[in-house]
């Protein structure tokens, strides 16, 4: 009995080490603070669009901001363009060395400096909203498959994401779990813009 218990039992030492071991792998508490944090963000745009008039939606305060619609837009075309790039940069060679490179703000840092509205940044051309919807549901719809794709693959993948790196414009170089989390927090600075044309005087009541 105990050559049978042998063997099995240095298949599950050599297995858990594995596990441990792999390199770049999501956390069990990464994992989770990001999932998290996508179903969370996720749900907030949806409950603010829910059941808004087309007035509402394409009301803007003046011709230099953007509507609700606007802002939804730019959010799901951001959500495809960033995930492409990180999907992009994962099937590329792992570059370890780049890690001293690699921005030294903790998750939470990288949160709040994303989601910090008193810093404007010019979305780059691609990004920019342009009717590339027929309406705000099939933006929202857009914006949603993807996210619930993106939240599938954080549950489940043993890639190696902290030995790949993008070079963002405005913070650096980061891994692409910090990319990830980027990307969640850009659609929370963007909720939280059409929020702020709602909260503009002016606003339609319906």
């Amino acid at each position: 009995m105990k050559r049978l218990l042998l063997p099995f039992a240095l298949l599950v030492v050599l297995t858990s080490a594995a596990t441990r071991l792999a390199p770049g792998t999501l956390t069990p508490d990464e994992r989770k603070f990001a999932i998290d944090y996508y179903e969370k963000t996720k749900a907030r745009l949806q409950a603010d669009v829910k059941g808004l008039s087309q007035n509402q939606l394409n009301w803007k305060a003046d011709s230099t901001r953007w509507s609700v619609y606007q802002c939804t837009e730019h959010i799901a075309l951001s959500e495809t363009l960033i995930w492409q790039w990180v999907q992009m940069t994962e099937h590329q060679p792992a570059t370890p060395e780049k890690r001293s490179q690699a921005t030294k703000m903790t998750t939470d840092q990288l949160i709040a400096a994303m989601t910090d509205r008193s810093h404007k940044f010019q979305a780059p051309e691609m990004l920019r909203p342009g009717m590339q919807f027929p309406n705000e549901d099939a933006a929202v719809r857009a914006f949603v498959m993807r996210r619930d794709s993106t939240i599938d693959y954080i549950n489940t993948t043993q890639d190696d994401l902290k030995d790949h790196f993008i070079t963002h414009p405005v913070f650096g170089t980061m891994d692409l779990y910090e990319a990830l989390i980027m990307l969640a927090a850009h659609t929370a600075r963007h909720t939280l813009q059409l929020e702020e044309v709602m909260a503009t005087p002016g606003f339609p009541k319906q």
